[in-house]
This record gives C-alpha cells, sequence and structure tokens, in this order.
C-alpha cells in the first residue's frame, strides 16, 4: 500500500490545475490536493474492515488466499494502463511479491488441511472446540 500510495503521489503532485481537471482527478483534488489518502478507484475509503478474520485456519487462509489474488489483478491492471517504467517496474515487484505470498499461503492451506485430516476436525473449530472430537 505504502509503495503505491507513493507511486501516486510523484505522478499526481507537479499536475497543473489543467491536468487535474481533465483526468477527472478533481474530486480528489478538492478533498486531498495530491496527498495520499487511501481509497479505491471505485471511492470506498481504506478501513481495517477490508480484513478479514474468523479465527479458523481454513476460512482465514482462504480470505489470505482471496486477497492475494485480488492485489494481483489491481497490479495486472495497472500495468495494462502504465508505461512508464518507473511506475511499472515497482508495480512489476508488487505482483510478484502477490504471486509468492499466493503460494506460501496455498502451501499452509496444505499444510493445514493434511493436519486437520488427521484427525477429521472439519465439523468445528479446533483453536475452541478441543473437547469435541
Amino acid at each position: 500500500m505504502e509503495m503505491v500510495s507513493a507511486m501516486v503521489y510523484q505522478l499526481t503532485r507537479d499536475l497543473s490545475i489543467d491536468e487535474i481537471k481533465e483526468s477527472g482527478f478533481e474530486n480528489y483534488f478538492v478533498d486531498h490536493t495530491t496527498a495520499v489518502y487511501p481509497i479505491a478507484s471505485s471511492s470506498p475509503v481504506f478501513t481495517a474492515t477490508y480484513f478479514q478474520s474468523k479465527g479458523d485456519v481454513i476460512a482465514d487462509l482462504h480470505e489470505d488466499l482471496a486477497a492475494e489474488q485480488k492485489a494481483r489483478v489491481v497490479y495486472d491492471n495497472i500495468l495494462r494502463l502504465v508505461d512508464d517504467p518507473d511506475i511499472r517496474d515497482p508495480i512489476k515487484f508488487l505482483r510478484e511479491r502477490e504471486i509468492v505470498h499466493y503460494q506460501r499461503f496455498g502451501e499452509g492451506l496444505r499444510l493445514a488441511t493434511d493436519k486437520l485430516n488427521e484427525k477429521n476436525f472439519y465439523a468445528f473449530n479446533p483453536s475452541f472446540d478441543k473437547g469435541r472430537r
């Protein structure tokens, strides 16, 4: 998030008023000038509610896997839109990092599933339902 925010700032800090208007950036500019304010392109402000946690290893790892893929898609879309190598190169790095995270979470899910299969824990949450077997 910080790297993308820094890149957005680099791209917008020297915009002229005409460029701001032509690009459709004026609503953002009115509220935040060119300051970095984490907001989705569809307008929802970033909030910690985007982080999901259920306390169940299977559900939480699936959420982690989905988050990595959603971030990868955003980076893919940025790469489709941007030609500037100063933006593309860090975005490519971030995209690769999401892929590696996805692979590691996938390995974690496989290991957790294998471990849970040993005791057939799918009927309850092993973190809390220790007495049920």
